[in-house]
């Protein structure tokens, strides 16, 4: 049996000029609702409402699938200098593999 619904609020208390998203200031507030579909779909309803960076509150859906593989963070790498060696070295190591 699957149940009905998870519901996540957060409040304007939850952001800070720290935390801006989408150009959204401390007055955003966030719902969203995550129903079950099926044993291996989610659906995530979310609304976004800030009155100081929109004119009206905005909605979207997408769907969370189960997986069997490894699952890996998001995470922008944005200040993460070091990514540039670990490509550079990549890069590296595939040429040397071309070139034997």
């Amino acid at each position: 049996m699957l149940a009905a619904l998870l519901l996540i609020a957060a409040a304007p208390a939850s952001f800070t000029g720290k935390t801006r998203w989408r150009q959204s200031g401390e007055g955003l507030h966030v719902v969203e609702r995550l129903t079950p579909e099926s044993g291996s779909r989610i659906r995530d309803d979310f609304t976004v409402e800030d009155a100081s960076a929109y004119t009206q509150a905005w909605s979207g859906r997408l769907w969370i699938t189960r997986t069997t593989g490894a699952i890996y963070e998001y995470a922008c790498h944005e200040g993460n200098y070091s990514l540039a060696g670990i490509l550079r070295g990549a890069r590296a190591e595939e040429s040397n593999r071309g070139a034997r």
